[in-house]
């Protein structure tokens, strides 16, 4: 793959976040995610990162998936390296962090502190990098097929002018059976082309949010048939000028769980059962798979087949007990949420 052209978008957000914003408190919109949202465990490791490196956060949710511990994890988009930094301590000293961004400014403050953090954390040697590149075209990065556990990324795809491309590298880098974890902007509708190319919009994660149908199809091209919402906030429009330009679209913060495997495009049902073991650190009585899939320790669950893959083909594996096989089909599963569907103790996925 060639790497990424110099379209005017990606310069607007370079520019935009390498010179405009010197601090969160510079946005003009509520996308980006108080500290203070965070679980407690995670709030605890935000609050051990250099100050500079938080003050230049400009994420929207917590992207930050459990049990890492000797993961390889690929941020997209890392900015100044907060959730590389994170993530340093979820993977621990055997595990890796890679961190790619196209903003010299940003990659400059993330730079300067590793040695600050390691020595921190007791680490012997780093077990972060900050590579310059562009999150469409990873290889030129040096990310090669197949070596990366997860991948996440904190409010970035959505600047991105090519995401078919992004979802594509994301897809190439990862394991067979890795998981991509990432918060972003998302709209209720399509945003029209004049907004999509206003810099300040696109700039505050706005203009180039993904119609979430949209996001689907782009996904789905890509070759992931089944993603999850994890977790959903609104995102509020602080500014009367950016009101009066966007406010009749509605934007979210969205959590999205996916796996790089080969799921159906339809939840189907064989009759399978999961049950969580309660052994995932930090998650001793549930584990949350997405927003209609909590699962209660030692509680079996009817769940579809492509739940069943999720957590047997991935690094979950080892904490949950799957009963059933996919010999037997017995047609489509009832996967509507519960409090869609109207019954809360219903299966769902």
């Amino acid at each position: 793959m060639n790497a990424i052209p110099e379209p005017s978008t990606l310069d607007d957000v370079r520019r935009y976040y390498g010179e405009v914003l010197q601090s969160s408190a510079d946005l003009k919109t509520g996308a980006c995610c108080a500290t203070e949202s965070l679980p407690e465990p995670l709030r605890r490791l935000v609050a051990d990162v250099h100050p500079e490196v938080r003050e230049r956060f400009y994420g929207c949710g917590a992207p930050l998936p459990p049990a890492l511990d000797g993961c390889t994890v690929l941020d997209l988009g890392c900015g100044t390296g907060r959730d590389c930094y994170v993530l340093s301590r979820l993977v621990g000293q055997q595990g890796r962090v890679i961190g790619v961004d196209m903003t010299e400014e940003q990659l400059a403050v993330a730079r300067r502190h590793v040695d600050w953090h390691m020595e921190r954390y007791g680490y012997r040697t780093p077990n972060v990098a900050f590579r310059h590149g562009y999150i469409e075209d990873l290889a030129d990065a040096g990310i090669a097929d197949d070596t990366v556990d997860v991948v996440v990324s904190n409010c970035v795809l959505n600047l991105s002018p090519e995401k078919d491309r992004v979802f594509a590298e994301m897809l190439r880098v990862l394991k067979p059976g890795g998981e991509f974890y990432f918060s972003d902007v998302f709209a209720d509708r399509r945003i029209p082309a004049a907004l999509r190319d206003d810099p300040v919009l696109r700039g505050e994660c706005l203009g180039g949010a993904l119609y979430v149908e949209d996001f689907r199809r782009v996904l789905a091209a890509a070759g992931c048939a089944d993603a999850r919402v994890v977790s959903s906030s609104p995102v509020p429009l602080l500014d009367a000028d950016i009101e009066r330009k966007i406010g009749f679209v509605t934007f979210r913060s969205l959590t999205i769980r996916g796996f790089k495997l080969p799921l159906e495009d339809r939840c189907e049902n064989f009759g399978q059962v999961a049950t969580y073991l309660g052994t995932i650190a930090g998650h001793p009585h549930r584990f949350v798979l997405d927003d209609h899939h909590l699962f209660e320790t030692g509680r079996p669950l009817a769940v579809c087949g492509n739940t069943a893959d999720m957590l047997s083909r991935s690094r979950y594996a080892r904490h949950f007990r799957i009963a059933g096989d996919k010999r037997t089909h017995f047609g489509l599963f009832d996967c509507a949420p519960a409090e869609r569907a109207g019954a809360p103790a219903a299966p769902c996925c």
